[in-house]
């Protein structure tokens, strides 16, 4: 009995220190870009500005709870924790194509019905052409035999927002590629020289919100007035800090969902409960704008086909974790001063 209740207390442990890291962070998962004025091309917060000390402190916090993830995945304790996850989530392993297309469908019928939107709610767009492939997205999603065509739809739209904001703003959105990889994947019972569909989807996840935890960094000031608006949110620290923090924890999270299966499927549990915390502050707006990454999200939670997976040894969290900060960074900054010509400090 008491091989029993040890993990599940230490499960109840952990999902108790989920919940409380969903409530404290989880708003700061609000798109900031869909609901206060931002300006993609004005010079990003200097790199001598965001690694501060409690920076260093954050990044170190990130590699010892990966590394303690990667440890725990070897230990019975940790096969204990697959166990019950796959158990729980049967049912959504089951359905989780089902689950993916009707994310997809909703979402598309939906930013359909709000109009003038081409992908996100700051994509905006007064084409009738747009809205018509919306449409046909989202009534792709009855059929596999239709679903490469919503793929295809999803790229064209993507392609359009490229070409009205440009490509270093929808650097935000990856995800939409992956989806559409996904459908098209699926679609055709094909994989991506060896990948599955679902590794695709979590792939372009991770890019997508280690993108976000950057631009927390490299423009705090964007996120300022929703702290104002509302003072809870940053648990009473200075915003500064609460915005590098809150980067930090998106970023190994997102990091996370690259690793190895325990530690990837308990990231997708905490960006869930963050991602639908933040909903409760800010809305339908929020609700809808993250539908597709949500119910990625859910389907990587409920995937245990990665069990087979060399599981890392935890000595490579710390190298893997800086190379992905360190890599990400620095496309970012000299992406952005590439295109708009600020430099690099």
């Amino acid at each position: 009995m008491y091989r029993i209740l040890k993990p599940l207390s230490c499960a109840a442990i952990i999902l108790l220190a989920i919940f409380i890291i969903a409530e404290s962070v989880g708003s700061a998962n609000a798109h900031v870009k869909w609901f206060n004025a931002y300006n993609v091309a004005s010079p990003p917060r200097g790199l001598e500005n965001v690694f501060h000390s409690d920076f260093a402190f954050l990044v170190g916090l990130s590699i010892l709870m990966l590394m303690t993830g990667c440890l725990i995945e070897r230990t019975t304790l940790g096969a204990a924790m697959v166990r019950s996850m796959d158990r729980v989530t049967c049912f959504l392993r089951d359905n989780a194509e089902l689950m993916l297309r009707a994310g997809c469908a909703f979402f598309f019928v939906a930013i359909w019905g709000v109009g003038g939107i081409l992908l996100t709610p700051e994509l905006k767009t007064s084409s009738t052409a747009v809205a018509t492939i919306q449409l046909g997205i989202a009534a792709g999603m009855m059929s596999r035999r239709t679903m490469p065509l919503s793929g295809l739809g999803i790229v064209a739209l993507f392609a359009i927002a490229v070409w009205q904001y440009g490509i270093f703003h929808l650097a935000d959105y990856p995800i939409f590629l992956g989806v559409a990889a996904y459908l098209a994947l699926v679609g055709l019972e094909r994989d991506l020289l060896g990948a599955r569909p679902i590794d695709v989807v979590r792939w372009t996840a991770a890019v997508t919100l280690m993108w976000a935890s950057i631009e927390k960094w490299a423009y705090p000031e964007w996120s300022f007035p929703l702290l104002i608006q509302h003072p809870t949110l940053s648990l009473g620290f200075d915003p500064e800090l609460f915005m590098r923090a809150a980067g930090a924890v998106e970023f190994a999270l997102a990091f996370a969902l690259m690793w190895t299966p325990l530690v990837r499927r308990f990231a997708a549990v905490i960006l869930v409960a963050m991602f639908i915390s933040a909903v409760f502050h800010f809305g339908k707006v929020d609700l809808i704008g993250h539908t597709l990454i949500v119910c990625a999200l859910l389907a990587i939670i409920a995937d245990n086909d990665g069990k087979s997976v060399f599981v890392r040894y935890p000595w490579l969290a710390p190298l893997g974790y800086t190379a992905a900060l360190s890599g990400v960074t620095t496309i970012y900054y000299v992406a952005h001063a590439m295109l708009y010509g600020a430099s690099i400090s």
